[in-house]
C-alpha cells in the first residue's frame, strides 16, 4: 500500500539527519532533532505533540556549535541528551543538559555536561544503556568502542574500558541490546559484530557486507533488525543466526535505518534514500519460518508492506517510535521537515490478529 502523508509537520531552518524520541518524558510525546549547517550555527529543537494531537509544538531551541550528525536522548533524564558532531574538519561527541526555563522565544545556549574526548577518528553514534537509571554509555568510532561511567551532577565522564575492532573493521553503528546490558551490537563493513562488555570482547559475529543499521525488538528476546545497502531488510534469530529467518524487500535505494516498535512486536519501520518511509508487519518468530516453502504458499503470502509513506521531497535519515504513544512515529528528511504520523489507520489489533493468523497459515 502506498500513500502520502497525513501527519503533522514541523520545518527546521537548516538540513538535518537525527531525531530522538524522549523516553524520559511521560508526561508528553517528545522529541529532539539537531540541525546539519556548515556556515551557520546549529540548532536542538524540543518538539512536542500537542494534548489535542493536531499540533507539533517547539517548546525549546537551543544552540549548538557545530554540525549534529547523531543525536540520542538519555532514557532517565528528559533534559540530557548526547550529540556526535563535526567541526569540518574533526568529530567530537559530547552529553549536554538542557537549561531550566527554556522557550522558544530566543535560543538558548546548552549546558555541557561532559565530554567524550578519548576518540581520535570519525566518531558515529553514542548508545545510552537502556537498563532504567544506568550510568553507563558508549561511543563508537571507526575502530573504537569506549565504555563511560557519567556523573551529570560532577558534569563529569570517565573511561570504564576502551577496545579496538581491529583494522580490518570499520565500525558504522550499532545497538545496545534490551535484554542483557552486558551486550552490545555494533555495524562494520562486512559484519555483525555482538560484543560482551564485561570484557569488552568481540565474542561473535554474522558476516554480513554493508549493513547499515540494526536494532533488537524490545518484546523478543534474540530478535535482531538489520538494514542493508543492497538487499534490504532482515530478520535474525540469534540463536540461529546463520541465516535471516525473514527477508524485506526493503526500499528503492538505499535502506538507510530500521527501528522495531517498543510495544507491537511484529511492526518495524524503515526509511531510506529514495524519500520513503515503510511500515512493515513482520513475523519475528523462527518458529513460523520453514526451511522449504511452497511456490504455491509464497505467492500467497500476506504483503507484509502496511503502508509506505512517500510524501518527501528528499532523503529520510531521521526514524523515531514514541515510547509513550507506541502508534506514534516521528521522521526526518534531509531537507529539514519533521513528520509526526500515526499508524492505528493501518494497523488494528483485530486486524493484526486476523494478519498473523493469515501469516502463520501461508508460511
Amino acid at each position: 500500500m502506498q500513500g502520502g502523508s497525513s501527519g503533522i509537520g514541523y520545518g527546521l531552518k537548516y538540513q538535518a539527519r537525527c531525531i530522538s524520541d524522549v523516553k524520559a518524558d511521560t508526561d508528553h510525546t517528545s522529541f529532539l532533532t539537531g540541525t546539519l549547517s556548515l556556515k551557520e550555527e546549529n540548532e536542538v529543537h524540543l518538539l512536542r505533540l500537542s494534548s489535542g494531537g493536531s499540533e507539533l509544538v517547539c517548546e525549546g531551541l537551543f544552540s549548538h556549535p557545530n554540525e549534529i550528525w547523531d543525536l540520542a536522548s538519555c532514557p532517565f533524564d528528559q533534559r540530557i541528551f548526547s550529540t556526535v558532531f563535526s567541526t569540518g574538519e574533526s568529530f567530537g561527541a559530547a552529553i549536554w543538559q538542557i537549561p531550566e526555563p527554556y522557550g522558544q522565544s530566543n535560543s538558548s545556549t546548552l549546558d555541557c555536561v561532559a565530554s567524550l574526548d578519548a576518540h581520535v577518528g570519525k566518531i558515529n553514534c553514542v548508545l545510552w544503556c537502556p537498563s532504567g537509571k544506568s550510568d553507563k554509555l558508549i561511543s563508537m568510532d571507526e575502530q573504537n568502542l569506549v565504555l563511560w561511567s557519567l556523573d551529570s551532577s560532577k558534569k563529569s565522564a570517565e573511561v570504564v574500558s576502551k577496545e579496538t575492532a581491529g583494522m580490518r573493521h570499520s565500525l558504522s553503528g550499532g545497538a545496545w541490546n534490551p535484554h542483557d546490558v552486558n551486550s552490545v551490537a555494533a555495524t562494520s563493513e562486512s559484519s555483525i559484530q555482538f560484543w560482551d562488555l564485561r570484557t569488552m570482547k568481540n565474542v561473535n559475529s554474522i558476516e554480513r557486507a554493508h549493513v547499515r543499521n540494526v536494532d533488537y525488538n524490545t518484546k523478543r528476546e534474540h530478535i535482531l533488525v538489520t538494514a542493508d545497502d543492497e538487499y534490504g531488510i532482515h530478520i535474525w534469530d540469534l540463536r540461529k543466526a546463520k541465516v535471516p529467518v525473514q527477508e524485506l524487500p526493503g526500499h528503492t535505494h538505499w535502506t538507510w535505518a530500521v527501528r522495531c516498535n517498543p510495544e507491537y512486536e511484529e511492526l518495524i519501520l524503515s526509511v531510506g534514500t529514495d524519500s520513503a518511509v515503510n511500515l512493515w508487519f513482520a513475523s519475528a518468530s523462527s518458529e513460523n519460518q520453514a526451511s522449504e516453502r511452497s511456490a504455491e504458499a509464497s505467492r500467497q503470502r500476506v504483503n507484509p508492506l502496511l503502508n509506505s509513506y512517500t510524501d518527501y521531497e528528499d532523503s529520510v535519515y531521521g526514524l523515531a517510535w514514541s515510547s509513550r504513544e507506541p502508534w506514534i512515529f516521528a521522521s526526518l528528511s534531509y531537507d529539514g521537515r519533521v513528520v509526526i504520523e500515526s499508524v492505528k489507520p493501518f494497523y488494528r489489533e483485530d486486524r493484526y490478529m486476523q494478519v498473523e493468523k493469515k501469516l502463520h497459515y501461508h508460511v
